[in-house]
């Protein structure tokens, strides 16, 4: 591996252009200073091959990666032995309480409570204020609006005349298209370059920082549709791969293998290692420099830069070495947090393809989009097919506004249509492949806040006395806010050509989108969000580790993590286990159910390719378990081979976010700690049965 880092590096020096506007400036000012070195996220600092100008500066070079190394060194010592030292709680009483945990955290880790660190508690407080009451552990994407943002377009119930056709966010919509995915990259919307749609590309892929003219971006429904879009465009000849890199099942990954494998490609997986879930390295050059380039290039490679589940970080070279062997490599950009492609920097290794996630609203409103980012350069790698003209491309185009009367039907969201998008006067016609069918998606309006401002409304006495007598029902009405009901005419003012509601555009007829969960994440910076996760996630770590069991022969600790542990680059997910007095492990599904009950979400996810080298053998039939149509149950130790398919860990995961502070975290962990009651599932059971609530089995 140390031989490709080195013969990369060296080729970068000489044949790699100057980094663009879309490297980040730290990463640009590392390398005007320090030449003879390179330090990337994932891997040990490289000594790359040196001139004569640049020895004279080998001196400052040596100190500045000595200073980085013992930085890590001293992270890594301060949350072993400085949190919690010397404790073990048997006891979920035992806990010590929040200000007394949170003083140690803050002690073990000073740059937390000060600075940029801070500045996130205070966005959180102003800005999101609904994260204090349910604790949102089971997002990975990106977060476009902010609660405020949200409360702040809702109707209100003051008397005064609106202002003049304003767009509300978050209330888009998404429309679905008919239209290949190459044809799409091409030409994109060209009716609506000033509309709704382009300002939020534009807007998103500014904060990403991805150039406009070397990549285009493509929005699709979800993750999975942006995945499956990619393997029925992408030109799968016969004798290509498609080589995915992940250590646990995906929906998305697993639709794109079907397709691959449906047009003939061939489809393996990469491998970790058990217990540190880091990739096999052996296995992976062997798989990378298996077969013959036909036509130029081996498949698609399928990378993602960290583990949604575990948090095991893995280095971007891999992607490098992937090029060098003939593959076009797609970048997994879901399970990174707002800043972390500032880290990448696109400035020296440019995938062929990126995948990004995006929601509305963290905690609140899930509803979103996916974003498909494809090189211009490798739009020859895709094909116009059939198939894909029906695979999840959509438009952002402008929701009208709803406001909630006594309740709400989600029949009427799901069945509600937009009309056609209308070009923009003087704009060529759009093709044909690109014709416009459009529905409505769930968005901000029909959430929780929505609901609870609703009650502020005023009622209709006739209404109230109908929902009397039972003739009453649920009932969606436009916002009454100067605005007539849907199906009334609205005066032409408000109107754009499309009959949605138009939104201001300033005088250059650009629009213009105030996005502020990217604004929020664009002031905290990489650093600081990445400080801020990195402390809270080991203290995490350390803190589920010092539960154990009371009375237990063998000292049965409560939690098994998988994983990366206490590590200064780990990521912000956790994978883990409950495990009761006798060592049985509690079921995830069981675990999830529980926190939901608690206010705090997690979910669930099964761990595969998991290699067990001779030393960890043993840990084989210990651990992994067979799933039968759905249903996971233990397994019997085997041979190597059933290290893939349904053979793996179900494991229950928690990823933490820009937004999650301590308090997630310690609540969580006392959550966590309940289970140390050998009586505490039962005595749940109990309490919702008296409750009359249904008994959910699991």
């Amino acid at each position: 591996m140390l031989v490709l880092i080195n013969k990369y590096l060296r080729s970068g020096r000489t044949n790699h252009p100057a980094p663009g506007p879309g490297a980040s400036g730290e990463m640009a000012q590392a390398d005007q200073q320090h030449n003879d070195h390179l330090c990337l996220p994932g891997c040990v600092p490289v000594r790359a091959k040196r001139s004569s100008a640049a020895s004279s500066s080998a001196a400052a070079a040596a100190t500045v990666t000595t200073t980085a190394r013992a930085s890590r060194h001293s992270f890594v010592k301060a949350a072993a032995s400085g949190l919690l030292a010397g404790a073990d709680f048997t006891n979920h009483e035992s806990l010590p309480r929040l200000p007394d945990a949170y003083a140690e955290f803050a002690a073990a880790f000073p740059q937390y409570a000060h600075g940029a660190l801070a500045r996130a508690d205070a966005i959180r407080a102003d800005e999101y204020p609904h994260l204090d009451r349910h604790v949102c552990l089971d997002y990975t994407g990106i977060n476009l609006f902010s609660h405020a943002q949200m409360s702040s377009s809702l109707p209100s119930t003051s008397s005064a005349a609106p202002q003049p056709a304003a767009w509300q966010p978050p209330f888009f919509d998404i429309a679905y298209k008919s239209t290949s995915l190459r044809t799409q990259a091409q030409c994109g919307d060209a009716a609506a370059g000033a509309g709704l749609g382009a300002a939020v590309t534009r807007r998103i892929m500014a904060s990403l920082k991805i150039p406009e003219d070397e990549y285009a971006m493509v929005c699709t429904a979800n993750r999975t549709t942006a995945f499956r879009l990619l393997a029925e465009s992408y030109s799968f000849q016969r004798g290509r791969q498609l080589l995915p890199v992940y250590d646990y099942e995906s929906e998305a990954v697993g639709a794109m293998a079907e397709a691959a494998r449906r047009r003939g490609a061939d489809v393996a997986s990469a491998s970790f290692a058990w217990p540190s879930m880091r990739i096999h390295g052996t296995d992976l050059r062997k798989k990378l420099g298996r077969g013959r380039r036909r036509g130029g290039a081996r498949g698609l490679f399928v990378f993602p830069l960290a583990s949604r589940l575990t948090g095991a970080r893995y280095p971007y070279l891999w992607m490098s070495a992937a090029h060098e062997q003939g593959w076009h490599v797609a970048l997994d950009a879901c399970a990174l947090g707002t800043k972390d492609l500032d880290t990448f920097g696109l400035s020296l290794i440019r995938p062929d393809f990126i995948v990004c996630n995006f929601f509305k609203v963290f905690g609140e409103n899930p509803s979103g989009f996916a974003g498909l980012f494809v090189k211009r350069s490798s739009l020859a790698a895709l094909e116009r097919s059939v198939i894909a003209r029906s695979i999840g491309i959509v438009s952002i185009v402008p929701a009208r506004r709803w406001s909630l009367h006594d309740g709400y039907s989600t029949e009427l969201d799901r069945s509600r249509s937009f009309p056609k998008i209308a070009a923009v006067a003087g704009a060529d016609p759009a093709p044909d492949d690109v014709d416009v069918e459009t529905t409505s998606s769930f968005s901000g309006p029909l959430s929780s806040t929505a609901i609870a401002r609703s009650r502020t409304l005023q009622h209709d006495p006739d209404h109230d006395a109908a929902e009397e007598n039972g003739d009453g029902g649920p009932e969606i009405r436009e916002v009454e806010n100067g605005f007539p009901f849907y199906g009334e005419e609205q005066p032409s003012e408000l109107l754009g050509e499309n009959g949605h509601e138009a939104a201001e555009q300033p005088a250059n007829g650009v629009m213009e989108v105030e996005c502020r969960g990217l604004d929020h994440a664009d002031a905290l910076g990489l650093i600081a969000i990445g400080n801020r996760l990195r402390c809270i996630s080991n203290w995490l770590v350390v803190a589920l580790q010092k539960l154990r069991h009371p009375h237990a022969d063998s000292g049965h600790q409560l939690v098994r993590l998988y994983g990366p542990r206490v590590k200064f680059d780990r990521g912000p997910s956790l994978a883990f286990n409950v495990f009761d007095w006798k060592g049985e492990r509690v079921a995830p599904p069981l675990v999830q159910k529980l926190a939901d009950r608690h206010n705090i979400s997690l979910t669930c996810g099964f761990l595969r390719n998991i290699w067990f080298s001779d030393k960890y053998e043993a840990d084989r039939s210990v651990v992994l378990e067979h799933r039968a149509d759905g249903d996971s149950v233990a397994a019997v130790g085997k041979r190597r081979k059933d290290a893939a398919g349904d053979v793996g860990i179900l494991v229950v995961n928690a990823s933490l976010g820009f937004l999650s502070n301590f308090d997630d975290a310690y609540r969580l962990w006392a959550f966590v700690a309940k289970f140390l009651d050998a009586d505490f599932v039962e005595k749940e059971r109990w309490r919702y049965t008296a409750l009359n609530q249904k008994t959910v089995e699991v």
